[in-house]
C-alpha cells in the first residue's frame, strides 16, 4: 500500500511538473509531426506505400528521442535542486522509486509514438497492421529508451551534459538499428554492433507488426527487449546506489 501511494505520487508529480509543461508537449508533438510531414511531402503522389514503410522508423525514432530526453532532463533538474535526494530518503524501495521515475517517460514515449500513426492515417490505408504486436513493441521500446535515459542521467550533472551523452548514443542507434537503413547493407562489424542495440529488436518487431517484413523471429525480439529492460533496470539501480547513496 505504501509503495503504491509513493509510486503514484512520484508519477503524478513528474507529469505535473515536467511532462505537461508546454515546451515538453510541443517538442514531443512537433518532432514526430515534422518528420512525418517531411516524409509525406517527399513521397510522390500515388506511392503512399513508401510512407507506410517508413512508419516503423518514425515511431521508433519518436520513442527514442522522446523517452530518453524527458527522463534525462527531469532527473538532471532534480539533482540540481536536490529534490531527487529527498526521494532517496522516502520510505519506499529503490526499485519502486526507479519504476515511478521511468513510468512518466514511458507514458510520454508511447503517446508520441502514435502521433505519426494518427497523421499517416489521414493519407494512407493502415489496414493489416497487427495493433497488438505494435503496442507491445512500442511499450517495450519506451521502457528500454527510458531506462537508457536514466542511465545517462545518473552520469550527468547538467542538462547540456545529459543531452550530449544522449546524442552520443541516439544518433548512432538511428543508423545502426535498421530504422531507415536495412541492417544487411551494413558492414559485418557494424551488423554485429546493431544486434547489441535494444532499438534493433524493437524496430524489427514494429516492422513485423506494420509491414510483416521483420528479419528476426518475433519471440527473439520479445525476449531481447525484455532482457535489455531487466539489464538496464539493474544497471540503473546499481549506479544510483554507487554514485548517489554510498558516496553521498
Amino acid at each position: 500500500m505504501k509503495a503504491g501511494i509513493g509510486f503514484w505520487n512520484i508519477l503524478k508529480k513528474d507529469i505535473k511538473n515536467y511532462y505537461l509543461k508546454p515546451p515538453n508537449i510541443s517538442w514531443g508533438m512537433i518532432f514526430p509531426l515534422s518528420w512525418t510531414l517531411m516524409q509525406l511531402l517527399r513521397a510522390p503522389q500515388g506511392q503512399a506505400i513508401d510512407v507506410k514503410e517508413l512508419l516503423p522508423g518514425l515511431m521508433g525514432m519518436s520513442i527514442l528521442f522522446g523517452a530518453t530526453s524527458m527522463l534525462a532532463v527531469t532527473i538532471t533538474f532534480e539533482r540540481r535542486g536536490r529534490s531527487f535526494e529527498r526521494l532517496l530518503l522516502a520510505p519506499i524501495s529503490l526499485s519502486t522509486m526507479v519504476l515511478a521515475k521511468i513510468s512518466g517517460a514511458i507514458l510520454f514515449g508511447v503517446i508520441i509514438a502514435f502521433v505519426p500513426v494518427l497523421l499517416a492515417a489521414c493519407w494512407i490505408d493502415l489496414s493489416g497492421i497487427n495493433w497488438g504486436m505494435a503496442f507491445v513493441s512500442v511499450v517495450l521500446m519506451a521502457v528500454t529508451s527510458a531506462l537508457l535515459g536514466l542511465v545517462i542521467a545518473v552520469s550527468a550533472k547538467e542538462v547540456f551534459e545529459a543531452q550530449t551523452y544522449s546524442n552520443f548514443f541516439r544518433f548512432p542507434m538511428l543508423f545502426l538499428s535498421g530504422l531507415f537503413f536495412p541492417i544487411e547493407r551494413l558492414p559485418l562489424l557494424l551488423q554485429a554492433v546493431s544486434y547489441c542495440l535494444p532499438l534493433t529488436y524493437g524496430v524489427d518487431m514494429l516492422k513485423n507488426a506494420v509491414l510483416h517484413t521483420g528479419a528476426i523471429n518475433i519471440w527473439l525480439d520479445l525476449a531481447a527487449l525484455v532482457g535489455f529492460s531487466v539489464l538496464l533496470f539493474y544497471i540503473c539501480q546499481r549506479n544510483i546506489k554507487r554514485k548517489w547513496i554510498i558516496i553521498r
